[in-house]
């Protein structure tokens, strides 16, 4: 009688601890995912290239928190790349309403309204950006590209110079400094700031690609061949009418 009475205990226990655990694991399986883990879903799913996913989640972390500036800009981000251009200018505008010192969400508008032609409030944008971060070395140089688009070579040379003043080798502002110095008709000057870009990204297509054409025009062909060759090896889409003018010189 005590063998079975013992054996039904252990029965009993072993039932409890079955249930007990199973009980555990629906809890953790029913639990309801935080702000944090649907931002780092959204995060991951992006950098995996699955944006829908990435929308999903950030949109969930709204639901949680609404007021979550970098789930407003990262979902921006994703409608971008989606080409949802409005959607994309909300999510910023969001952000900028949590988060008034936000410098990135200035950033990203500036880049947004940039691409649908709004020069005039792409450049508002960035210099907000630049009134709270100062030393905002991508702002700079996009604000420079829009006053070179605009035709203010020297407006745009002045941002570019402020670039790499904050950041001595940051590649593309060399880079652009030279392009700006080209327009001008100061070939030695750009060549010197492509030189300059190459030293600190050997790898940059367009500084190749550039110093290609300057070498073609200088008469020094073989300089040019190297330099457009490794162009189009980096990237860059070589114009066709260079390379058929440099093939008597191959």
């Amino acid at each position: 009688m005590k063998i079975l009475m013992r054996f039904s205990s252990l029965v009993m226990i072993l039932l409890l601890l079955i249930s007990c655990g199973t009980s555990t694991k629906a809890k953790k399986e029913d639990k309801a995912l935080g702000v944090e883990e649907h931002f780092q879903l959204a995060f991951k799913a992006a950098e995996r290239g699955n944006v829908e996913e990435a929308v999903s989640e950030y949109q969930q972390v709204l639901k949680l928190d609404p007021k979550h500036s970098r789930a407003h800009l990262n979902l921006g981000l994703a409608y971008g790349r989606q080409g949802k251009w409005d959607k994309e200018i909300s999510q910023y505008k969001k952000a900028i309403g949590t988060d008034p010192n936000f410098t990135e969400a200035y950033f990203h508008l500036g880049v947004a309204y940039g691409e649908k032609g709004k020069l005039n409030e792409a450049m508002g944008q960035y210099q907000k950006a630049l009134q709270i971060n100062p030393n905002y070395v991508e702002a700079y140089n996009n604000l420079g590209n829009i006053h070179f688009r605009k035709g203010k070579a020297d407006d745009a040379l002045s941002a570019y110079m402020k670039t790499v003043e904050i950041k001595p080798d940051y590649a593309r502002g060399h880079f652009n400094i030279g392009s700006v110095h080209r327009r001008q008709g100061r070939i030695e000057e750009a060549v010197a700031s492509f030189k300059k870009a190459l030293e600190i990204d050997p790898k940059y297509a367009w500084p190749h690609y550039h110093v290609a054409f300057i070498y073609f025009e200088k008469g020094e062909f073989k300089l040019a061949i190297e330099h457009s060759d490794l162009a189009g090896k980096l990237g860059a889409v070589v114009d066709p009418n260079l390379l058929e003018r440099l093939k008597p010189y191959r």
